[in-house]
Protein backbone atom coordinates (compact mmCIF):
# COMPACT_ATOMS: atom_id res chain seq x y z
CA UNK A 1 0.00 0.00 0.00
CA UNK A 2 1.37 3.44 -0.88
CA UNK A 3 2.48 5.79 1.94
CA UNK A 4 -0.28 8.30 1.14
CA UNK A 5 -3.01 5.69 1.57
CA UNK A 6 -1.37 4.33 4.72
CA UNK A 7 -1.24 7.80 6.27
CA UNK A 8 -4.85 8.44 5.27
CA UNK A 9 -5.96 5.20 6.93
CA UNK A 10 -4.01 6.11 10.07
CA UNK A 11 -5.71 9.49 10.19
CA UNK A 12 -9.15 7.90 9.86
CA UNK A 13 -8.37 5.42 12.62
CA UNK A 14 -6.93 8.18 14.84
CA UNK A 15 -10.01 10.34 14.38
CA UNK A 16 -12.27 7.39 15.09
CA UNK A 17 -10.32 6.50 18.24
CA UNK A 18 -10.65 10.03 19.58
CA UNK A 19 -14.37 10.20 18.86
CA UNK A 20 -14.94 6.74 20.31
CA UNK A 21 -13.00 7.58 23.47
CA UNK A 22 -15.04 10.75 23.96
CA UNK A 23 -18.29 8.88 23.47
CA UNK A 24 -17.25 6.05 25.80
CA UNK A 25 -16.04 8.49 28.50
CA UNK A 26 -19.35 10.30 28.34
CA UNK A 27 -21.32 7.06 28.52
CA UNK A 28 -19.23 5.82 31.48
CA UNK A 29 -19.71 9.04 33.46
CA UNK A 30 -23.44 9.02 32.84
CA UNK A 31 -23.70 5.34 33.78
CA UNK A 32 -21.87 5.90 37.09
CA UNK A 33 -24.21 8.73 38.09
CA UNK A 34 -27.24 6.62 37.30
CA UNK A 35 -25.84 3.71 39.34
CA UNK A 36 -25.26 5.97 42.38
CA UNK A 37 -28.82 7.30 42.23
CA UNK A 38 -30.29 3.81 41.96
CA UNK A 39 -28.23 2.62 44.97
CA UNK A 40 -29.31 5.57 47.15
CA UNK A 41 -32.94 5.04 46.26
CA UNK A 42 -32.83 1.33 47.12
CA UNK A 43 -31.13 2.10 50.48
CA UNK A 44 -33.87 4.56 51.38
CA UNK A 45 -36.61 2.12 50.43
CA UNK A 46 -35.11 -0.65 52.61
CA UNK A 47 -34.80 1.74 55.57
CA UNK A 48 -38.45 2.76 55.22
CA UNK A 49 -39.60 -0.84 55.17
CA UNK A 50 -37.62 -1.67 58.36
CA UNK A 51 -38.59 1.36 60.49
CA UNK A 52 -41.80 2.51 58.95
CA UNK A 53 -40.31 6.03 58.99
CA UNK A 54 -38.86 8.17 56.28
CA UNK A 55 -35.22 7.33 55.70
CA UNK A 56 -32.38 9.58 56.82
CA UNK A 57 -31.16 12.08 54.32
CA UNK A 58 -27.47 11.24 54.74
CA UNK A 59 -26.82 13.76 57.56
CA UNK A 60 -28.14 11.58 60.39
CA UNK A 61 -31.41 13.52 60.56
CA UNK A 62 -34.70 11.98 59.52
CA UNK A 63 -35.68 12.92 56.07
CA UNK A 64 -38.64 15.18 55.53
CA UNK A 65 -41.89 13.33 54.97
CA UNK A 66 -42.56 12.83 51.34
CA UNK A 67 -45.29 14.92 49.88
CA UNK A 68 -46.86 14.19 46.60
CA UNK A 69 -45.66 16.83 44.16
CA UNK A 70 -47.73 17.71 41.13
CA UNK A 71 -46.15 16.29 38.02
CA UNK A 72 -44.78 18.97 35.72
CA UNK A 73 -46.58 19.47 32.48
CA UNK A 74 -45.04 17.38 29.72
CA UNK A 75 -43.16 19.54 27.28
CA UNK A 76 -43.03 18.88 23.59
CA UNK A 77 -39.52 18.07 22.35
CA UNK A 78 -38.13 20.57 19.92
CA UNK A 79 -37.04 18.97 16.67
CA UNK A 80 -33.38 19.24 15.75
CA UNK A 81 -32.80 21.63 12.85
CA UNK A 82 -32.57 19.66 9.64
CA UNK A 83 -34.51 16.63 10.93
CA UNK A 84 -37.97 18.08 10.24
CA UNK A 85 -39.06 18.13 6.61
CA UNK A 86 -36.10 16.22 5.23
CA UNK A 87 -32.34 16.15 5.75
CA UNK A 88 -29.84 18.97 5.46
CA UNK A 89 -27.58 17.98 2.55
CA UNK A 90 -24.05 19.37 2.16
CA UNK A 91 -22.40 19.15 -1.27
CA UNK A 92 -18.63 19.52 -1.63
CA UNK A 93 -17.08 20.80 -4.85
CA UNK A 94 -20.30 22.74 -5.47
CA UNK A 95 -18.58 25.43 -7.56
CA UNK A 96 -17.41 22.92 -10.19
CA UNK A 97 -19.50 21.76 -13.17
CA UNK A 98 -20.67 18.47 -11.67
CA UNK A 99 -20.97 19.76 -8.11
CA UNK A 100 -22.98 22.80 -9.23
CA UNK A 101 -25.40 20.56 -11.11
CA UNK A 102 -25.81 18.29 -8.08
CA UNK A 103 -26.37 21.21 -5.70
CA UNK A 104 -28.85 22.79 -8.12
CA UNK A 105 -30.74 19.53 -8.55
CA UNK A 106 -31.03 19.07 -4.79
CA UNK A 107 -32.05 22.70 -4.30
CA UNK A 108 -34.94 22.25 -6.75
CA UNK A 109 -36.24 19.44 -4.54
CA UNK A 110 -36.18 21.39 -1.27
CA UNK A 111 -39.56 21.06 0.40
CA UNK A 112 -40.70 18.21 -1.81
CA UNK A 113 -41.64 14.82 -0.42
CA UNK A 114 -38.38 12.94 0.12
CA UNK A 115 -36.36 16.02 -0.78
CA UNK A 116 -33.87 17.90 1.41
CA UNK A 117 -34.90 20.55 3.91
CA UNK A 118 -31.87 22.66 3.10
CA UNK A 119 -28.78 22.50 0.86
CA UNK A 120 -25.30 23.59 1.92
CA UNK A 121 -22.77 24.24 -0.87
CA UNK A 122 -19.08 23.87 0.02
CA UNK A 123 -16.06 24.74 -2.13
CA UNK A 124 -12.87 26.78 -2.13
CA UNK A 125 -14.77 29.58 -3.89
CA UNK A 126 -18.40 30.63 -4.02
CA UNK A 127 -20.20 29.62 -7.18
CA UNK A 128 -22.98 31.37 -9.08
CA UNK A 129 -25.75 29.11 -7.84
CA UNK A 130 -28.37 30.88 -5.74
CA UNK A 131 -30.45 29.16 -3.10
CA UNK A 132 -28.01 26.94 -1.15
CA UNK A 133 -26.10 28.24 1.85
CA UNK A 134 -22.51 28.77 0.72
CA UNK A 135 -19.58 27.89 2.95
CA UNK A 136 -16.18 28.65 1.45
CA UNK A 137 -13.22 26.53 2.48
CA UNK A 138 -10.93 23.62 1.65
CA UNK A 139 -12.42 20.20 2.40
CA UNK A 140 -8.96 18.61 2.40
CA UNK A 141 -8.15 20.28 5.73
CA UNK A 142 -9.27 19.55 9.31
CA UNK A 143 -11.47 22.69 9.11
CA UNK A 144 -13.92 20.78 6.96
CA UNK A 145 -15.95 19.88 10.07
CA UNK A 146 -16.98 23.52 10.35
CA UNK A 147 -18.20 23.56 6.75
CA UNK A 148 -20.28 20.39 7.24
CA UNK A 149 -21.77 21.35 10.62
CA UNK A 150 -25.49 20.58 10.79
CA UNK A 151 -25.49 18.26 7.78
CA UNK A 152 -27.45 15.03 7.90
CA UNK A 153 -26.20 13.87 4.49
CA UNK A 154 -22.84 14.74 2.90
CA UNK A 155 -22.29 14.44 -0.87
CA UNK A 156 -18.60 14.51 -1.81
CA UNK A 157 -17.57 14.97 -5.47
CA UNK A 158 -14.32 12.99 -5.74
CA UNK A 159 -14.27 12.56 -9.53
CA UNK A 160 -12.37 15.43 -11.18
CA UNK A 161 -14.31 17.43 -13.76
CA UNK A 162 -11.55 19.98 -14.44
CA UNK A 163 -8.77 18.11 -16.19
CA UNK A 164 -6.67 21.22 -16.76
CA UNK A 165 -6.52 21.91 -13.02
CA UNK A 166 -5.69 18.26 -12.32
CA UNK A 167 -2.83 18.33 -14.82
CA UNK A 168 -1.36 21.42 -13.19
CA UNK A 169 -0.50 19.34 -10.11
CA UNK A 170 2.14 16.69 -9.70
CA UNK A 171 1.10 13.10 -9.10
CA UNK A 172 1.97 13.35 -5.40
CA UNK A 173 0.07 16.62 -4.95
CA UNK A 174 -2.99 15.51 -6.89
CA UNK A 175 -3.32 12.06 -5.37
CA UNK A 176 -2.43 13.21 -1.90
CA UNK A 177 -5.12 15.88 -2.01
CA UNK A 178 -7.76 13.47 -3.34
CA UNK A 179 -7.08 10.97 -0.56
CA UNK A 180 -6.86 13.64 2.16
CA UNK A 181 -10.15 15.16 1.03
CA UNK A 182 -11.95 11.80 1.12
CA UNK A 183 -10.51 10.98 4.54
CA UNK A 184 -11.24 14.43 5.99
CA UNK A 185 -14.81 14.54 4.66
CA UNK A 186 -15.59 11.04 5.96
CA UNK A 187 -14.16 11.79 9.41
CA UNK A 188 -15.88 15.18 9.59
CA UNK A 189 -19.21 13.73 8.44
CA UNK A 190 -19.12 11.27 11.32
CA UNK A 191 -18.00 13.97 13.76
CA UNK A 192 -20.89 16.33 12.95
CA UNK A 193 -23.43 13.54 13.27
CA UNK A 194 -24.27 13.00 9.60
CA UNK A 195 -25.89 9.64 8.96
CA UNK A 196 -25.14 9.23 5.24
CA UNK A 197 -22.05 9.89 3.13
CA UNK A 198 -22.44 9.82 -0.66
CA UNK A 199 -19.23 9.93 -2.71
CA UNK A 200 -19.10 10.35 -6.49
CA UNK A 201 -16.16 8.61 -8.16
CA UNK A 202 -16.41 7.09 -11.65
CA UNK A 203 -17.36 3.87 -13.40
CA UNK A 204 -13.82 3.97 -14.77
CA UNK A 205 -12.73 2.10 -11.62
CA UNK A 206 -14.50 -0.96 -13.05
CA UNK A 207 -11.95 -1.01 -15.87
CA UNK A 208 -12.24 -0.79 -19.66
CA UNK A 209 -11.57 -4.11 -21.35
CA UNK A 210 -12.31 -5.58 -24.73
CA UNK A 211 -14.15 -8.53 -23.15
CA UNK A 212 -16.17 -6.53 -20.62
CA UNK A 213 -19.83 -7.57 -20.38
CA UNK A 214 -22.26 -4.93 -21.63
CA UNK A 215 -23.52 -3.62 -19.33
CA UNK A 216 -21.48 -3.93 -16.13
CA UNK A 217 -23.71 -4.41 -13.09
CA UNK A 218 -23.64 -2.26 -9.96
CA UNK A 219 -21.78 -4.95 -8.03
CA UNK A 220 -19.18 -5.59 -10.73
CA UNK A 221 -15.68 -5.99 -9.27
CA UNK A 222 -13.22 -3.11 -9.40
CA UNK A 223 -10.91 -4.19 -12.22
CA UNK A 224 -9.09 -1.01 -13.29
CA UNK A 225 -5.31 -1.14 -13.25
CA UNK A 226 -3.68 0.98 -10.53
CA UNK A 227 -1.63 3.62 -12.32
CA UNK A 228 -0.38 7.16 -11.83
CA UNK A 229 -3.36 8.70 -13.62
CA UNK A 230 -6.76 9.92 -12.44
CA UNK A 231 -8.16 6.39 -12.34
CA UNK A 232 -5.41 5.43 -9.91
CA UNK A 233 -6.45 8.39 -7.73
CA UNK A 234 -10.05 7.18 -7.63
CA UNK A 235 -8.96 3.63 -6.77
CA UNK A 236 -7.14 4.92 -3.70
CA UNK A 237 -10.10 7.12 -2.76
CA UNK A 238 -12.41 4.11 -2.89
CA UNK A 239 -9.91 2.12 -0.83
CA UNK A 240 -10.11 4.79 1.86
CA UNK A 241 -13.91 4.72 1.70
CA UNK A 242 -13.82 0.98 2.23
CA UNK A 243 -12.40 1.62 5.72
CA UNK A 244 -15.19 3.97 6.77
CA UNK A 245 -17.90 1.45 7.78
CA UNK A 246 -15.61 -0.29 10.27
CA UNK A 247 -14.15 2.97 11.58
CA UNK A 248 -17.43 4.93 11.73
CA UNK A 249 -20.18 2.31 12.00
CA UNK A 250 -22.91 4.93 12.41
CA UNK A 251 -22.18 6.44 9.00
CA UNK A 252 -23.74 4.80 5.94
CA UNK A 253 -21.68 5.09 2.76
CA UNK A 254 -22.78 5.12 -0.88
CA UNK A 255 -20.33 5.19 -3.80
CA UNK A 256 -21.86 6.57 -6.99
CA UNK A 257 -20.03 5.59 -10.19
CA UNK A 258 -21.21 7.55 -13.23
CA UNK A 259 -20.38 6.86 -16.86
CA UNK A 260 -18.42 9.50 -18.80
CA UNK A 261 -19.68 12.84 -17.49
CA UNK A 262 -20.82 15.53 -19.93
CA UNK A 263 -22.37 18.92 -19.44
CA UNK A 264 -21.49 22.65 -19.44
CA UNK A 265 -17.91 23.17 -18.33
CA UNK A 266 -17.05 19.48 -17.86
CA UNK A 267 -13.45 18.76 -18.88
CA UNK A 268 -12.36 15.12 -18.63
CA UNK A 269 -10.22 12.61 -20.48
CA UNK A 270 -13.31 11.57 -22.44
CA UNK A 271 -14.39 15.05 -23.49
CA UNK A 272 -10.83 15.82 -24.62
CA UNK A 273 -11.02 12.88 -27.01
CA UNK A 274 -13.55 14.81 -29.08
CA UNK A 275 -11.22 17.79 -29.46
CA UNK A 276 -9.02 15.71 -31.77
CA UNK A 277 -9.56 16.05 -35.53
CA UNK A 278 -10.34 12.32 -35.86
CA UNK A 279 -11.97 9.60 -33.80
CA UNK A 280 -9.42 7.00 -32.75
CA UNK A 281 -10.64 3.45 -33.38
CA UNK A 282 -8.68 0.27 -32.78
CA UNK A 283 -8.58 -2.01 -35.77
CA UNK A 284 -10.88 -4.95 -35.19
CA UNK A 285 -12.28 -3.40 -32.00
CA UNK A 286 -15.88 -2.70 -31.07
CA UNK A 287 -16.11 0.46 -29.01
CA UNK A 288 -19.20 1.27 -26.94
CA UNK A 289 -19.91 4.80 -25.76
CA UNK A 290 -22.07 5.64 -22.77
CA UNK A 291 -22.44 9.07 -21.18
CA UNK A 292 -23.94 10.58 -18.05
CA UNK A 293 -25.25 14.13 -18.13
CA UNK A 294 -24.52 16.11 -14.96
CA UNK A 295 -28.26 16.81 -14.58
CA UNK A 296 -28.94 13.07 -14.58
CA UNK A 297 -26.17 12.63 -12.01
CA UNK A 298 -27.98 15.21 -9.85
CA UNK A 299 -31.31 13.41 -10.07
CA UNK A 300 -29.57 10.09 -9.36
CA UNK A 301 -28.02 11.48 -6.17
CA UNK A 302 -31.39 12.92 -5.15
CA UNK A 303 -32.79 9.38 -5.50
CA UNK A 304 -29.91 7.92 -3.46
CA UNK A 305 -30.59 10.43 -0.67
CA UNK A 306 -34.38 10.04 -0.72
CA UNK A 307 -34.33 6.24 -0.89
CA UNK A 308 -31.26 5.92 1.37
CA UNK A 309 -29.49 3.62 -1.05
CA UNK A 310 -26.16 2.41 0.28
CA UNK A 311 -23.27 0.40 -1.16
CA UNK A 312 -22.34 1.03 -4.79
CA UNK A 313 -24.59 2.32 -7.55
CA UNK A 314 -23.82 3.11 -11.18
CA UNK A 315 -25.46 5.82 -13.26
CA UNK A 316 -25.57 6.51 -16.99
CA UNK A 317 -27.84 6.98 -19.97
CA UNK A 318 -29.76 4.04 -21.36
CA UNK A 319 -27.71 1.73 -23.59
CA UNK A 320 -24.60 2.77 -25.51
CA UNK A 321 -23.47 4.03 -28.91
CA UNK A 322 -21.31 1.96 -31.25
CA UNK A 323 -18.36 3.37 -33.19
CA UNK A 324 -20.34 3.66 -36.42
CA UNK A 325 -23.23 5.44 -34.72
CA UNK A 326 -20.84 7.75 -32.90
CA UNK A 327 -19.13 8.60 -36.18
CA UNK A 328 -22.47 9.35 -37.83
CA UNK A 329 -23.85 11.50 -35.02
CA UNK A 330 -20.64 13.46 -34.43
CA UNK A 331 -19.81 14.02 -38.10
CA UNK A 332 -16.20 13.14 -37.28
CA UNK A 333 -14.18 10.73 -39.39
CA UNK A 334 -12.49 7.76 -37.80
CA UNK A 335 -8.85 6.77 -38.01
CA UNK A 336 -8.13 3.08 -37.36
CA UNK A 337 -4.87 2.08 -35.73
CA UNK A 338 -3.58 -1.39 -34.76
CA UNK A 339 -3.87 -2.04 -31.04
CA UNK A 340 -0.18 -2.67 -30.42
CA UNK A 341 0.89 0.55 -32.11
CA UNK A 342 -1.79 2.61 -30.35
CA UNK A 343 -0.97 1.54 -26.80
CA UNK A 344 2.77 1.32 -27.42
CA UNK A 345 2.89 4.85 -28.79
CA UNK A 346 0.73 6.19 -25.96
CA UNK A 347 3.08 4.68 -23.38
CA UNK A 348 6.12 6.13 -25.13
CA UNK A 349 4.50 9.58 -25.21
CA UNK A 350 3.82 9.29 -21.49
CA UNK A 351 7.40 8.25 -20.70
CA UNK A 352 8.76 11.13 -22.78
CA UNK A 353 6.56 13.60 -20.91
CA UNK A 354 4.43 14.52 -23.90
CA UNK A 355 1.39 13.07 -22.08
CA UNK A 356 0.94 13.58 -18.34
CA UNK A 357 -1.66 10.80 -18.18
CA UNK A 358 -0.60 7.15 -18.58
CA UNK A 359 -1.16 5.31 -21.82
CA UNK A 360 -3.51 2.89 -20.07
CA UNK A 361 -6.12 5.68 -20.03
CA UNK A 362 -6.41 5.13 -23.77
CA UNK A 363 -8.48 2.03 -22.99
CA UNK A 364 -11.39 4.19 -21.87
CA UNK A 365 -11.96 5.57 -25.37
CA UNK A 366 -11.52 2.32 -27.28
CA UNK A 367 -12.93 -0.41 -24.98
CA UNK A 368 -16.38 -0.65 -23.35
CA UNK A 369 -17.16 0.27 -19.75
CA UNK A 370 -20.94 0.56 -20.02
CA UNK A 371 -22.93 0.37 -16.76
CA UNK A 372 -26.50 -0.74 -16.02
CA UNK A 373 -27.63 1.69 -13.28
CA UNK A 374 -29.96 -1.14 -12.27
CA UNK A 375 -30.32 -0.26 -8.59
CA UNK A 376 -31.27 3.31 -9.40
CA UNK A 377 -33.78 2.19 -12.03
CA UNK A 378 -35.30 -0.27 -9.57
CA UNK A 379 -35.70 2.67 -7.18
CA UNK A 380 -37.67 4.58 -9.82
CA UNK A 381 -34.91 6.75 -11.31
CA UNK A 382 -34.74 7.31 -15.08
CA UNK A 383 -32.30 9.51 -17.02
CA UNK A 384 -33.64 12.55 -18.85
CA UNK A 385 -30.85 12.53 -21.44
CA UNK A 386 -30.07 9.82 -23.97
CA UNK A 387 -26.56 9.10 -25.19
CA UNK A 388 -27.23 10.99 -28.43
CA UNK A 389 -28.30 14.09 -26.46
CA UNK A 390 -25.25 13.79 -24.22
CA UNK A 391 -23.00 13.55 -27.27
CA UNK A 392 -24.56 16.70 -28.71
CA UNK A 393 -24.02 18.52 -25.41
CA UNK A 394 -20.38 17.37 -25.40
CA UNK A 395 -19.80 18.52 -28.97
CA UNK A 396 -21.46 21.86 -28.21
CA UNK A 397 -19.04 22.40 -25.33
CA UNK A 398 -16.13 21.63 -27.65
CA UNK A 399 -17.44 24.09 -30.25
CA UNK A 400 -17.82 26.79 -27.62
CA UNK A 401 -14.23 26.34 -26.47
CA UNK A 402 -12.97 26.50 -30.03
CA UNK A 403 -15.09 29.55 -30.87
CA UNK A 404 -13.97 31.28 -27.71
CA UNK A 405 -10.30 30.83 -28.57
CA UNK A 406 -9.81 27.99 -26.13
CA UNK A 407 -8.57 25.38 -28.58
CA UNK A 408 -5.79 23.34 -27.02
CA UNK A 409 -3.15 23.43 -29.74
CA UNK A 410 0.04 24.57 -28.10
CA UNK A 411 -0.46 22.80 -24.78
CA UNK A 412 2.18 20.39 -23.55
CA UNK A 413 -0.53 17.85 -22.94
CA UNK A 414 -3.98 17.88 -24.47
CA UNK A 415 -4.72 14.69 -22.56
CA UNK A 416 -6.58 11.88 -24.17
CA UNK A 417 -8.09 13.78 -27.08
CA UNK A 418 -4.85 15.00 -28.59
CA UNK A 419 -3.18 11.86 -27.33
CA UNK A 420 -5.60 9.84 -29.43
CA UNK A 421 -4.80 11.99 -32.43
CA UNK A 422 -1.08 11.69 -31.74
CA UNK A 423 -1.31 7.93 -31.39
CA UNK A 424 -3.29 7.72 -34.60
CA UNK A 425 -0.94 9.95 -36.55
CA UNK A 426 2.22 8.35 -35.23
CA UNK A 427 0.78 4.91 -35.81
CA UNK A 428 -0.20 5.78 -39.34
CA UNK A 429 3.22 7.24 -40.00
CA UNK A 430 4.89 4.12 -38.68
CA UNK A 431 2.74 1.92 -40.89
CA UNK A 432 3.54 4.04 -43.94
CA UNK A 433 7.26 3.94 -43.19
CA UNK A 434 7.17 0.16 -42.86
CA UNK A 435 5.25 -0.19 -46.08
CA UNK A 436 7.66 2.09 -47.97
CA UNK A 437 10.63 0.24 -46.51
CA UNK A 438 9.27 -3.09 -47.75
CA UNK A 439 8.60 -1.62 -51.19
CA UNK A 440 12.10 -0.19 -51.36
CA UNK A 441 13.64 -3.56 -50.51
CA UNK A 442 11.70 -5.25 -53.30
CA UNK A 443 12.84 -2.66 -55.85
CA UNK A 444 16.49 -2.57 -54.74
CA UNK A 445 18.72 -4.24 -57.43
CA UNK A 446 20.95 -7.09 -56.29
CA UNK A 447 24.64 -7.61 -57.24
CA UNK A 448 23.80 -10.75 -59.19
CA UNK A 449 21.49 -8.79 -61.45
Amino acid sequence: MCPVLTRARDRIEEGHTQLTRQREDGRQATGEKRTEKRTEKRTEERAERRTGKPAANGTGEPAEPRTEQPRPERRTRTARPGRRGGPVVAVTGAAGPAGAAVAAGLQLRVGERGGPRRVVAVDTRQGDLEGPEWRVGDVATPMVAEFLAGADVVVHLAAPDDLEAAQAQSLQERRGRAVRAAQAVATAAAAVGARHLVVVTSAMVLGARQDNPVPLEDDAPVAAEPDDGLVGDLLEVEHVLGLVPSVHPGLSVTIVRPAALVGPGVDTVTTRHFEAPRLLVLRGGHGRWQFCHVDDLASAIATVVAERLTGTVTVGSEGALGDAELERLSGMRRLEVPQGIAFGTAERLHRLGVMSMPGTDLAYVVYPWVVSARRLRDAGWTPDHGNDECLEALLESVRERHTGGGRRIDRRDAALGAAGAAVALVGTAAILRQARSRQAKRRRPTLES
